[in-house]
């Protein structure tokens, strides 16, 4: 059996960037292939906000597998005994959303590994390790190496003890949720108040000085270039409905605005 690997945390701990997708809604079997086929690296399946539950999780993880990029998937909950199970079903990183505290960040490198870095429970030969044989240790070491746990923070409350929950061993990401922290701000939205900037940047400098890598979706990919050039290294571009809709909306405009065309394949 080949060993579990993860590209993404290992290129991430390294330095270096990894572009993927956050999916809300369209969770078919071709989701992952089109994903992969357009260049991403990663899947992060979000179970907060879309309804997702966890066989949509093992079958959307099997498919990104199939396709070569990494599923992740971000909890419904700050809540770490949610993990294990998607773990087992399959994915190899998980967000934990509203992280205030360096406890909360321990649980949850605890809950994704194994012993002696963590207090996941055992079971084998199931989506995880492929549902192939092998030796429990090596596979326990594998998984330790493969899974990425990252931090969302996206509060003014996790903002301030940021540098404690970077501190953490076994926390390999942070992530900037900047919705949720401007509207903890009372400012909901307003990305260009002083406050919500100020926040921002504790929470960028917080990474850095800790090492670890900060994550953010951006809207587009003039916004991941700009978040990758501001330090950023796990970068989604948009979720996958609001990519669909710019798509067809700009594509709508072209064909409706009078001498956009240019020759077709398959007109006369």
């Amino acid at each position: 059996m080949t060993s579990v690997q993860n590209p993404v945390r290992r290129k991430l701990l390294q330095g270096e960037a990894a572009f993927g997708v956050m999916a809300f809604e369209f969770f078919t079997p071709g989701l992952a292939p089109t994903l992969a086929a357009a260049g991403a690296e990663f899947v992060l399946l979000d179970m907060e906000h879309s309804g997702l539950g966890i066989e949509g999780v093992k079958d959307q993880c099997a498919y990104a597998r199939a396709a070569g990029i990494v599923p992740m998937v971000r909890l419904p909950a700050p809540q770490p005994a949610l993990a294990p199970p998607l773990l087992d079903a399959g994915a190899l990183g998980i967000m934990m959303p509203l992280v205030e505290s360096a406890a909360q960040a321990r649980d949850l490198v605890a809950a994704c590994r194994y012993r002696p870095q963590g207090r996941r429970g055992l079971a084998f030969s199931l989506a995880h390790d492929g549902y192939g044989g092998g030796d429990p240790a090596a596979k326990m070491a594998a998984a330790n190496e493969a899974v990425l746990t990252i931090a969302l923070v996206e509060s003014a409350a996790g903002v301030a003890q940021a540098a404690e929950i970077a501190a953490v061993p076994g926390l390999d990401m942070l992530w900037l949720g900047h919705f949720d922290l401007s509207d903890s701000l009372g400012i909901p939205g307003a990305f260009g108040d002083p406050r919500y900037r100020a926040s921002a940047e504790a929470l960028r400098q917080a990474a850095q000085a800790a090492g670890k890598p900060l994550g953010w979706v951006g809207g587009d990919g003039a916004q991941a270039a700009a978040a990758l050039a501001a330090g950023f290294r796990g970068i989604c571009i948009g979720h996958e409905v609001v990519v669909l809709r710019e798509a067809l909306a700009s594509a709508f405009a072209m064909a409706r605005r009078p001498g956009a065309g240019r020759e077709a394949p398959g007109l006369p």
